[in-house]
């Protein structure tokens, strides 16, 4: 079921300040995020937030609710003055442009009713995006964070560990992102003869992804072990039957990073980036990376040939005898 504006904007934290007719067109910008664009609940709740934060912020810089006649008049002083504030609060570049963004778009939509104009934004640089490549995992220590024996020593159940080991398992083995390993119901689990799984991943985008022997034994054995019922509801469940949260996964990852001596870039996320960069090592194609992945642009998997560029000539620096004293610039 798709979330709705009114749960975006309560879960920001409060409603809309401004004039009556920006605060219901701002609620049809979220309807139209929500329906037609298929924003996911994550941005939709991020672009609640950050225009909510927009029109507070002008309220009070102005003395009253934001109407349409302050939002035709800002200037890009009033666009610099909230981006100076939301860094002052703890905001890095990379949150900025998200806000950046969805102040743009709510003020975009507005336009188109005759309620704000958004030539302001064109005299407004937006702060630099942030060029971090995705941290893969090696082999060795992909499969250590899937595989249930690591936490041999841990006082939990042992469907417990199979569980976890299994839902980790999904991520490396098929590239899944975390939220839609634990999407998977009991009824469409890929065991046995079954060797894929259908997926809906961000924008509500389906895709079918392969899932190779190794990941459906692990998926076979959790499920040999658990003791609830899991027929006609989520594939894993929590301790008391329940959803399993993320969070689960994310606490038994970091004991696992731990004990494995791993840096805090080894996240359950970063399961997926190895999956990519392990493929594209062993000679995959982009093209297929992305349908697997579910990006919506190649653009987004291309940055993998780069995280594969990296790895090689961390190699080649440490194994090469002159590696040290040679540049890493790339013609």
């Amino acid at each position: 079921m798709r979330d709705s504006p009114r749960a975006a904007t309560k879960r920001s934290g409060a409603a809309f300040l401004a004039a009556p007719d920006i605060v219901s067109a701002a609620e049809s910008w979220l309807e139209h995020l929500s329906g037609e664009r298929r924003c996911s609940r994550h941005t939709l709740d991020a672009y609640a937030r950050d225009t909510r934060f927009f029109l507070a912020f002008l309220a009070e810089r102005r003395g009253a609710p934001a109407d349409a006649a302050t939002l035709s008049a800002l200037a890009p002083a009033d666009i610099r003055a909230f981006m100076a504030q939301r860094r002052t609060e703890g905001l890095e570049n990379r949150s900025l442009l998200r806000a950046l963004a969805a102040v743009r778009s709510l003020m975009r939509f507005l336009e188109k009713k005759g309620l704000a104009k958004t030539d302001v934004f064109g005299a407004v640089h937006a702060p630099k995006k942030p060029h971090s490549l995705p941290k893969a995992l090696s082999v060795a220590d992909a499969r250590d964070l899937t595989r249930a024996e690591t936490r041999a020593g841990e006082a939990r159940e042992p469907w417990i560990l199979a569980r976890d080991a299994a839902a980790l398992a999904l991520l490396y083995g098929a590239g899944l992102r975390i939220s839609e390993a634990l999407s998977i119901e009991r009824d469409r689990a890929p065991i046995g003869v079954v060797d894929r799984v259908s997926i809906t991943g961000k924008g509500g985008k389906t895709r079918v992804v392969p899932v190779i022997e190794p990941v459906r034994r692990a998926i076979e054995d959790y499920i040999s072990l658990c003791p609830y019922q899991l027929a006609g509801g989520p594939l894993f469940v929590g301790a008391r039957g329940g959803p399993l949260s993320p969070r689960i996964l994310q606490l038994a990852v970091e004991r696992m990073r731990g004990a494995l001596g791993l840096p805090a870039s080894a996240t359950p996320h970063a399961l997926r980036h190895s999956f990519a960069t392990h493929l594209l090592g062993r000679g995959g194609d982009l093209r297929s990376i992305q349908e697997l992945l579910g990006h919506a642009s190649l653009s987004t998997t291309q940055i993998y040939a780069a995280v594969d560029k990296a790895r090689l000539l961390d190699a080649w620096r440490s194994a090469h005898p002159r590696g040290a004293r040679v540049s890493t610039k790339s013609n």
